[in-house]
Parts: structure tokens; C-alpha cells; sequence
């Protein structure tokens, strides 16, 4: 359940070498066809990035071949089943810098994992008078689940505030850390911006000043940069599957193995327990406590899968490549009067991802959208999920333009042509 070996061959040995994009592009189905009868141009992967073959292939080969229920049984296909779940935890857990895969709990993705830590870790602990600190740019996953334990328990949901160009205001958070700060939650990177927090930076404040844990929705960093969560000192770390490359319906928690041996299950069923009787239930150590009923076996292990792939790539040739893509965007579109562009530029400070975050003179975001869709150009256009965000950046939404490892500077070129046929149609 691995990468082609002659991905991995043509690949690894290259490390320091220029990404091969039309080679790679070959990995990817989907991008051979045409949307409204010009080739696709797929700008669209902070939402959901595509799969390339290996991973379909890993999937459809699980249920052709060898699919059944893991830790159930023990006829060969539910062992062999259970061996390859369990092979894609350890691949996932090494992926991210786990020092076990003990401490990986499977989930259907970024906000199942977030609530998972709120209902679990948070809960128990808040009380009132309590503070859950989140930032400005936090995607709704990343709110609302501290919301509703926050309604529960008489604490309150504060949010460190965010520059006018989409950075975190380090000084601003430490000062609103304190002894009542029972969570400080946030985004690796921006979903609508791009903008990359300095999350080890963060967690040194917060062991400064109080006893929080400290949870990262890290769903737009995985996919794009190395990282390694014990070097980061967070103590939970949330992602999903389909933005890297993996199927949909599957992410992860990571969490410190002490806290995870702490919490209370999320929610009960079959595999989460040792022993039931009707006046109780005793339960199984992390992170099987965490996995009730019947795991999503085709989809872990086709992230597995997708975990191989992005190695055999590198991350460090992938986000090179996607910041060529941003630098070039970004001065295609500084000649261009009639668009603003959010966020600062990259280099300005701070780290930027490759996303790009722009309104047009004259023209609704969801009007851009579809212009550029006849064209065979995706897009997203709204809030992004960041409503507070877009509230405190004066628009209610934009038009949001992110870079897969895939996508190649003659597709910039086409989006380009494409905001001048929108400036064209609306004047």
C-alpha cells in the first residue's frame, strides 16, 4: 500500500531538484478532463485537493480484495484489514513527528477531531469564569465546538485580534493569556488568507503564562510544509485527509499520550471498550478509546497511502514549487489596479502559504466564480468559513485562489486572462 516504486524512484533521488509538475500531473486522474470544454484548471485545494491514482487504486483495492471488519475478527481478511489500519496510523503518526501512533486518534476529519478535544479534553476542565483564547482567523470548526462547551460551562470564548494584514497579534495574545485561560486553539495556516502562525511561538507564551493546552487546527499546513508536532510543543493537532491528497471521510487527532489517557471517550459503541455490563462500561486505552464502532478502514488506509505519496514527492520541494506559484500570482495581479488582494505579501514579516484572497472592483465574489467556472476555472468564493475574519477585514466575502502541488504557472496565467473577462463583462 505504497507509492509506485517508480514515483518514489524518480523522485527522492532529486530531493534538491525542481518539482516535475507535468510528470507529477500524470498521477492525477481528474485533471485530464474538461469543464464547460476547456482543460480544468483546479485552483480550489484549501477546500479539498484531488488523489492522485495510487491512492484511488489503494481504496478500490481494500474493498475488491481483502475488505472486513478490523479488530473483530480473526479469519484472514479481518486481519489482514487490521494490519493495514494499523500500518496507516504508524505511517500518518511518523508523518507528522508522533513519538507513537499511540497517540494518533483516526476521525473523520479537522472537525471531528476539534470537537473530539473540546467535549473530551476542554469540557471537564472549564468552569465559569473560564477562557477558551482563539484568534481572529479561526475557521468556524474551530469555533463553534469551543462555543458550545462554553455555553455548558459558564466560560467564555475570547479572540486574540488579527493585524489589517491577516497576522496574529503576538502581543495582543500574550497579554490575554492568563490564569483563567483553560484553551488556546488556532490555525496553522489560514484557511481564507494563507497566513502561517508561529505556533511553537504560541506555545512557549502560553507555557509562560499558564497551564493551557494548546490545539492546532493544522488541516492547511499538512498537506503543504514539514511539520512536526513535537517540535511545535502544541499539544494537540488536528487534520483531514481530503486536503492532502487522501480520501474524503477520514483525518486525525494527534494528542500527548498523558492527555489522551485522561479524557473520557467522545461517544461509545463496539471496539472503544474492554469489558460492558448494564451498570458499566470500563474502556480501552487511546487511541481505540476515542474510535467507536466501525472504523473508516478503506479511507485510513488510503491516506496511508496518500501519506507515502506526499513523501515520495517531498514537502519541501512542494511548498518551493506552490511559493513560485504565489510569487507569481501575486505580481500578475499587482498590475492589475481594479483588484485588491487580502493579507501581506509574502516575506513581509511572516510566513504566507499559497493562498491568495482577492475582490475585484465592481464585482461580487460568487459573480467571479461562476465567470471563471465557464472557463473551466475552480475557484471558491464566500466567507471561507471565517466569517469573524472577513467581518474584521470589512468584506463579507472574496474570491480565493489556492495551490495544490499540481497546478502549474500556465494555469495562473489562465486565471488571469479569466479576471479580465470578469473585469470585461462588468466594466
Amino acid at each position: 500500500m505504497t507509492a509506485p516504486a517508480s514515483l518514489a524512484e524518480r523522485e527522492r533521488p532529486a530531493a534538491a531538484a525542481a518539482l516535475d509538475v507535468d510528470r507529477l500531473r500524470e498521477s492525477f486522474p481528474i485533471l485530464d478532463r474538461e469543464v464547460h470544454g476547456h482543460p480544468l484548471v483546479y485552483l480550489d485545494n484549501a477546500a479539498s485537493a484531488q488523489r492522485p491514482e495510487v491512492v484511488i487504486d489503494a481504496v478500490s483495492d481494500c474493498y475488491r480484495t481483502y475488505y472486513a471488519n478490523a479488530h473483530r475478527g480473526v479469519h484472514a481478511l479481518s486481519e489482514q484489514s487490521t494490519d493495514a489500519y494499523e500500518a496507516a496510523r504508524g505511517k500518518v503518526a511518523r508523518f507528522i513527528g508522533a513519538p507513537s501512533s499511540g497517540e494518533l486518534v483516526f476521525t473523520r476529519g479537522t472537525t471531528e477531531s476539534l470537537n473530539l478535544v473540546a467535549r473530551s479534553c476542554a469540557r471537564p476542565r472549564l468552569g465559569e469564569g473560564d477562557e477558551v483564547l482563539l484568534t481572529g482567523m479561526e475557521h468556524h470548526s474551530n469555533i463553534v465546538p469551543w462555543q458550545l462547551v462554553c455555553e455548558e460551562t459558564g466560560a467564555r470564548v475570547r479572540a486574540a485580534p488579527v493585524t489589517d494584514d491577516g497576522d496574529l497579534d503576538l502581543d495582543e495574545l500574550a497579554e490575554m493569556i492568563g490564569e483563567r485561560t483553560k484553551v488556546v486553539a488556532l490555525a496553522h495556516v489560514s484557511n481564507a488568507l494563507g497566513t502561517v502562525n508561529d505556533v511553537a511561538a504560541v506555545a512557549r507564551l502560553v507555557r509562560e503564562r499558564s497551564n493551557a493546552a494548546v490545539v492546532v487546527d493544522g488541516a492547511q499546513a499538512v498537506p503543504h510544509m514539514e511539520v512536526d508536532v513535537s517540535a511545535l510543543g502544541c499539544d494537540f493537532y488536528a487534520f483531514s485527509g481530503h486536503k492532502m491528497y487522501g480520501p474524503g471521510g477520514i483525518g486525525a487527532l494527534w494528542g500527548r499520550a498523558e492527555l489522551l489517557a485522561s479524557m473520557p471517550p467522545y461517544h461509545g459503541g463496539g471496539a472503544m471498550i474492554t469489558r460492558v455490563t448494564f451498570e458499566r462500561s470500563e474502556y480501552t486505552a487511546p487511541p481505540h478509546r476515542f474510535e467507536a464502532g466501525t472504523p473508516a478502514i478503506a479511507p485510513a488506509i488510503g491516506l496511508g497511502v496518500a501519506v507515502s505519496f506526499l513523501e515520495s514527492v517531498g514537502l519541501e520541494r512542494i511548498e518551493r514549487h506552490e511559493q513560485e506559484l504565489l510569487s507569481h500570482t501575486l505580481e500578475q495581479l499587482n498590475d492589475l489596479p481594479w483588484v485588491r488582494v487580502l493579507g501581506h505579501a509574502p516575506g513581509a514579516g511572516s510566513a504566507r502559504a499559497a493562498v491568495v484572497s482577492l475582490v475585484i472592483d465592481g464585482s461580487h465574489p460568487h459573480d467571479v466564480a461562476t465567470i471563471l467556472d465557464e472557463q473551466g476555472i475552480a475557484i471558491r468564493a464566500g466567507h471561507h468559513c471565517a466569517q469573524p475574519l472577513m467581518e474584521a477585514l470589512g468584506v463579507p466575502a472574496t474570491v480565493r485562489v489556492s495551490f495544490g502541488m499540481y497546478n502549474t504557472h500556465e494555469e495562473v496565467d489562465r486565471l488571469i486572462l479569466g479576471l479580465h473577462e470578469v473585469r470585461r463583462i462588468f466594466g
